[in-house]
């Protein structure tokens, strides 16, 4: 699932702190050069010098981007988004006997034959809840004593499911209600305020002598105390309203969505899309490989291969316009399903994708073995994974993030890299909300305040997550296996692990502990290169 920190923590700037300030622009920080800037960034631009140094010529490459779909019009990734020239648009027909019919830039696990698509979608715990509840609590109290009785383990388990579900609910339902109430509370009383003030910046000095008469407005005065001073000192009240207001406004719509969607019983059997009790099904949903919500998969495809060299917004890691993007809408307004994860990367394998991105993760995973199989197959045909190691701030060696490569302790694919965030301030590494694992995060990559492509054409935001930091390993990946062919997925996953720029804030939480960076790893594929003479 696509956490909610992920896709809204660009609004909710007070409670994160700053990043500390460097000459480096905040919009290209995680190209930047550590050697040059003392910011760990992944060290594009000198990559890209050193392969013309070496007349290294890339190879085109196709990404696949398994994620909610990706906008492919956007200004900034039309010329780069893979285009299936088998295929003829619109036709109806499967011109290329690949099994799904007009795939032009992509697929869609998410919808029907027909074209109709959804987003909202319930998350697995909902899911086992509902399973457990209608074994052992339906209207027939026999049977549900029967099978306490005869499944134990199981009755035990739906216990916890059941006091975790409820509790997920309940949470939900006050952050609602604490919102919503903010929003009446507050918005009335700074709109009076603004209507004051107009166009004044505020002060601390206008502030403590400010001694309204409007008993609302001395009720709203709290927020100020809440809320940090660089994001009220100096602007003005419309301003401090947008940012208060909007940030309350998001997470109205992120509570309601999780009531809506994530907990609600009814969406769980996804009826109309597919067989949700059939793992075998390999060919469902329809080409529409944007969807009706593509925020974060385009802004993932944006830090991949935004396109280099035509002035706008920004580039992607993966450093040239050779690399290409295959849509593969996997991840809804919930849990993917782990169905849908492994047939999105068998689409992806079988149609040329070389580096997967994996920008989702779960708690549960009860059908995780249909993912390891798929791992497995994606290895077996020389596939790197590229997956983000989650947003929790938890230790993922022992609380479990799905999809995970380790099964009984042991890694399924030698040819997955499991990738945490790190910020552009040296001093405070780490992405706060970034999963770690001395065993299960292989390495890290920029992912706090990262700038890329967004839906709406020419938009662009910035956002946080290690679904930023994952893709903009993903990229690394592509740039160097694009310039060094003969090379393998497992190869490369070496290459980007033994390249890292190390920090001791980062050894004890990762495999590497360091940070992924371009030039040390193209060095050390042109010396692979020479070393087993390939040209």
């Amino acid at each position: 699932m696509k956490k909610f920190i992920l896709a809204l923590s660009f609004a909710f700037t007070f409670g994160f702190a700053q990043a500390q300030q460097t000459e480096v622009p905040k919009e290209t920080w995680y190209h930047a050069d550590l050697g040059e800037t003392g910011v760990y960034g992944v060290n594009t631009n000198k990559a890209l010098e050193f392969l013309k140094q070496n007349n290294r010529k890339p190879q085109p490459f196709i990404v696949g981007v398994l994620d909610s779909g990706v906008e492919h019009f956007h200004e900034d990734l039309k010329d780069n988004m893979w285009v299936n020239k088998k295929e003829i648009p619109g036709n109806g027909v499967d011109d290329d006997k690949n099994g799904f019919i007009d795939d032009v830039h992509g697929w869609s696990f998410l919808g029907t034959a027909s074209g109709i698509n959804y987003n909202d979608d319930t998350i697995e715990l909902t899911r086992l809840y509902k399973k457990y509840t209608e074994k052992f609590s339906s209207y027939n109290t026999v049977q549900n004593e029967n099978n306490r009785k005869n499944n134990p383990a199981e009755y035990a388990e739906y216990l916890k499911i059941r006091k975790e579900y409820t509790a997920a609910v309940g949470k939900a339902k006050y952050n609602k209600t604490t919102s919503e109430s903010k929003l009446q509370a507050i918005e009335p009383a700074l709109a009076k305020m603004g209507l004051e003030f107009g166009d004044t910046k505020l002060t601390k000095a206008i502030l403590a002598n400010y001694n309204p008469e409007d008993q609302s407005i001395l009720e709203a005065l709290w927020i100020f105390n809440e809320m940090k001073e660089d994001q009220w000192v100096g602007k003005t009240v419309q301003q401090v309203s947008n940012t208060y207001l909007g940030a309350a406004k998001r997470g109205a719509e992120h509570f309601t969505s999780q009531l809506n969607a994530h907990y609600n019983l009814n969406l769980v059997d996804r009826v109309n899309v597919d067989d949700v009790n059939n793992v075998n099904q390999r060919v469902y949903g329809n080409s529409d490989s944007n969807g009706p919500e593509s925020s974060h998969g385009t802004h993932v495809a944006g830090i991949i291969a935004a396109v280099r060299g035509n002035g706008k917004g920004t580039e992607g890691t993966a450093g040239g316009n050779h690399v290409k993007i295959m849509s593969v809408r996997t991840v809804p307004n919930g849990d993917e399903r782990d169905k849908d994860v492994a047939n999105a990367i068998y689409y992806a394998v079988d149609n040329g994708a070389k580096v997967l991105n994996m920008s989702f993760g779960k708690t549960y995973s009860p059908d995780r073995q249909l993912v390891w199989d798929a791992f497995k197959y994606a290895s077996d045909k020389g596939v790197l994974i590229v997956k983000a190691a989650g947003n929790s701030n938890e230790d993922i060696d022992t609380h479990i993030h799905y999809p995970t490569n380790f099964k009984n302790n042991q890694p399924v694919s030698k040819s997955v890299l499991t990738v945490g965030a790190s910020t552009r301030d040296s001093k405070k590494l780490k992405s706060g909300f970034s999963n770690f694992g001395k065993q299960s995060v292989d390495v890290f990559g920029p992912g706090s305040e990262i700038y890329a492509t967004y839906p709406g054409v020419t938009e662009y935001r910035f956002l946080n997550g290690t679904s930023m930091a994952s893709p903009a390993v993903a990229g690394v990946a592509a740039l160097v296996w694009s310039h060094y062919p003969k090379l393998t997925a497992q190869d490369i996953r070496t290459i980007l692990m033994e390249t890292v720029n190390k920090n001791d804030q980062l050894t004890a939480i990762s495999v590497t502990g360091g940070v992924v960076d371009s030039y040390n790893a193209v060095k050390r594929a042109e010396e692979i290169y020479k070393q087993r003479k390939l040209k």
